[in-house]
């Protein structure tokens, strides 16, 4: 098993049981809640919410990721960001993951407090980010992608979808370390929804242990996604808890270590019954 990691004076002692990331999206745009937490106050309300779900981390995101997407400037993502990270560090003891592939964003949210970096780009937009991301000291989630959120759902011709998952987060780990950054504190993600298909999306709950020999935590974000709505025939993203629930539950079974999740509530039960029956007690490292 990876190391545990202590963020915030917080143990994450991986194996013993799954972790969850509660989605703050405090954009316009984001395709399940745009528009609903882009105040400082809706925010923080928010935030508090998720805590009280029982949320071990609260991931803030300023730039919509979903499919096609635009790029809004450095100026608006750093705004949307650092105003709502002011007002949360003060009321929240959860570590607070910033979702960015920007270096300066990252830089100047750890600066006013957040804990860690989400990079849906592995590191791979912004040439500064892994450097960045070292000198600070903080751990990074790598996500695997290809092309940008205007283009990924386009590069999706895949001869071994794990096996190309797997070696883009391989070198991407390699690239981390080289810089400085402490490989205890790099996290993983096969980009669920991220220039994947239908197909290829269940295909990476199928596999998913595949990603384990890397010897990181695997992070899983599932929530609310379009391959569930076309399982279930439901167009309101709202309206996909019960199926994101059956996707957390086999993320689990197959080696998850975090849920990135926007129901909170909801997938806590999930964590805790999955837990009972699909990980066998350890002592604890922490």
């Amino acid at each position: 098993m990876p190391s545990n990691l202590i963020i915030r004076g917080r143990c994450f002692d991986w194996g013993q049981r799954t972790y969850l990331m509660g989605i703050l999206n405090v954009t316009p745009d984001s395709f399940s809640d745009g528009g609903e937490f882009n105040t400082t106050t809706g925010a923080l309300v928010q935030a508090q919410l998720l805590v009280a779900a029982g949320a071990d981390i609260i991931d803030v995101g300023g730039q919509s990721t979903r499919p096609g997407a635009k790029q809004i400037t450095l100026e608006e993502e750093l705004h949307r960001v650092l105003s709502v990270l002011e007002v949360l560090r003060p009321e929240i003891s959860v570590p607070i993951s910033v979702d960015t592939t920007r270096a300066a964003v990252a830089r100047a949210s750890v600066e006013v407090g957040a804990d860690m970096i989400n990079d849906i780009s592995g590191g791979t937009f912004d040439s500064e980010m892994l450097p960045t991301v070292a000198s600070l000291g903080v751990p990074i989630i790598l996500m695997h992608i290809r092309g940008t959120p205007q283009t990924m759902q386009q590069q999706t011709d895949y001869q071994d979808l794990m096996a190309e998952i797997s070696g883009f987060l391989h070198q991407q780990i390699a690239a981390a370390t080289a810089v400085g950054i402490d490989r205890d504190k790099v996290i993983i993600d096969p980009g669920v929804g991220f220039a994947k298909n239908y197909e290829q999306n269940l295909e990476i709950f199928q596999g998913l242990r595949s990603l384990t020999p890397l010897n990181c935590p695997i992070l899983v974000g599932a929530s609310r996604k379009s391959f569930i709505g076309r399982i279930l025939n439901q167009p309101d993203p709202k309206a996909r808890v019960w199926g994101t629930a059956a996707a957390c539950c086999a993320a689990i079974f197959n080696g998850a270590d975090i849920l990135r999740v926007h129901d909170v509530q909801e997938m806590r039960d999930v964590s805790l019954v999955a837990d009972a029956i699909f990980r066998q007690a350890a002592q604890s490292h922490c």
